[in-house]
């Protein structure tokens, strides 16, 4: 029970570290976690349960798995008992059909035992090939506390969600030890894996926590949104009115290139402080996260105009994928809140791959067969009304704020694109102004949200403050929705 030596122990607690059985108490319901393999290395000094501790038990009643690395026997490195108890909780919560919480603080691999727990049928490999079967059917969830060095980088890699404690965790496949003495490169341990860098620059973390507690408390909240299962709905909960403030229609200029936050609005249509952000940190250019609608359980994606004036980017198309991606696995209805100009253009993303990356968020939207409801806020330009659950894709329905636009591209783009020669050859500037402004009058009235509406391109055009009600009425009426699907190996989805 003690886990390893007190000199160990110390060491941990004068890092912050909470002990690993403090870990899991956190996150269980009290009393609730049944342990599996403790007396495992039970012969052997300093070894406690070999370094891991594996068993279930419940979360708000619900069965969940656990397999949480001890950071005081040797570093939560891995031996071959480890990994076998590893395998044995993952195959268990595969037989459960529950979620599992990997609680990561592991140096790795023992290089000393690699030939007993690193390359054969029961070796390290089969724990990612286990996480990759289990993609999709149950909810997996990293807490990582400390270290996930080089293979067992993979165990994150593969979870749902990725939860960061700042100063403590990292992610590398090489430490910066081998980075200087393999090719030459100086770096500290934060620049090469830290939760700071993961969570903005890389993505590969979705949050960034202040304390092994908070981390554990972020877990238990993404987990109240999801199901046990991918078979089971996500759960519900009360109902409950927005947070008091202004009305939506307060909260939208009606300059389409005036930025606002898009987090008001998000607060104003959802139930009070049910919105959980997901990756806040990383491609702020988007917006996603999970929360309430009367109760309902929905993932949110949502551009934001305060930043970079909520134009996709290649980092942004991919988090918008992954989410989208997440939220069907799991049946989590989707509400899309668009006001986009479009994808970024020019010669830096194109050599990015914005063209890929951009594909790859259309395939995670026509994929997605859940709930799917779009709301155009202002604008909804080029590929960027595709991205955004346009009518094209199948949304239960396609709604419209009252002065909203849908077109190829904006009005001055459209003009510059379309009259450019015809404008260039006249001379006189007011004159060249006048005809400017008769031909964006001429484009606006095509792209009135009542003409679209009237050629059926969006289903309902609807007041700003009656939205909310709209949505839930809507998401309602889509629970129902048969999710088909045609029969295939596999997508060659553009990754």
């Amino acid at each position: 029970m003690a886990g390893g030596p007190e000199r160990h122990r110390l060491k941990a607690a004068e890092q912050g570290k909470l002990p690993v059985r403090e870990r899991v108490a956190l996150l269980l319901d009290d009393g609730s976690f049944t342990e599996d393999g403790l007396l495992a290395k039970c012969e052997a000094d300093g070894e406690g349960a070999d370094g891991v501790i594996t068993g279930v038990g419940t979360l708000d009643g619900r069965p969940v798995g656990v397999i949480a690395n001890d950071p005081t026997v040797k570093a939560g490195s891995w031996a071959p008992g480890t990994v076998e108890k590893m395998l044995r909780l993952q195959e268990r919560a595969g037989a459960l059909r529950c979620p599992i919480v990997y609680l990561v603080d592991s140096a790795g691999a023992r290089i000393n035992e690699q030939v007993r727990m690193f390359p054969g049928r029961r070796g390290a490999g089969r724990i990612f090939y286990n996480q990759v079967r289990l993609s999709g059917v149950v909810p997996q969830v990293c807490v990582l506390f400390g270290p996930s060095a080089a293979g067992g980088a993979y165990i994150p890699a593969f979870c749902d969600v990725v939860i960061m404690r700042d100063g403590n965790a990292s992610m590398y496949l090489g430490s910066p030890r081998m980075a200087e003495m393999v090719i030459g490169e100086r770096v500290t341990l934060e620049e090469m894996g830290g939760a700071r860098m993961h969570t903005a620059k890389s993505g590969v973390g979705h949050a960034l926590v202040a304390s092994d507690a908070e981390g554990i408390a972020f877990a238990r909240r993404y987990l109240s949104f999801m199901p046990t299962n991918f078979e089971a709905p996500p759960p519900a909960a009360p109902a409950l009115a927005p947070a008091a403030g202004s009305s939506l229609a307060a909260l939208i200029p009606a300059d389409e290139n005036k930025p606002f936050d898009i987090h008001e609005v998000i607060d104003a249509l959802l139930d009070a402080g049910s919105f959980l952000e997901i990756h806040a940190r990383f491609a702020k250019e988007i917006v996603v996260g999970y929360g309430r609608v009367d109760g309902r359980a929905v993932g949110v994606v949502a551009n934001q105009p305060k930043v970079k004036g909520g134009v996709l980017f290649t980092d942004s198309s991919d988090k918008a994928a992954r989410f989208i991606w997440t939220c069907n696995a799991y049946g989590l209805p989707l509400l899309f809140l668009a006001d986009v100009p479009g994808f970024m253009i020019g010669t830096q993303v194109e050599r990015e791959g914005i063209i890929r990356h951009g594909a790859k968020l259309v395939s995670a939207v026509s994929e997605a067969t859940v709930p799917k409801i779009s709301v155009i806020l202002r604008k909804a330009y080029g590929a960027g009304l595709y991205a955004m659950a346009g009518p094209a894709f199948e949304p239960d329905c396609c709604i419209a704020l009252p002065g909203a636009h849908i077109a190829v591209m904006g009005p001055s783009a459209a003009i510059n694109a379309v009259h450019y020669n015809q404008l260039a050859a006249i001379a006189d500037e007011t004159e060249r102004e006048a005809r400017t402004r008769e031909l964006r009058e001429e484009y606006a009235r095509d792209i009135d949200i009542l003409h679209l509406a009237s050629e059926q391109v969006v289903d309902a055009v609807v007041e700003p403050d009656q939205l909310r009600g709209e949505l839930i009425a809507r998401f309602a009426l889509a629970s129902s929705r048969v999710r088909e699907w045609p029969a295939k190996r596999n997508p060659v989805t553009p990754v």
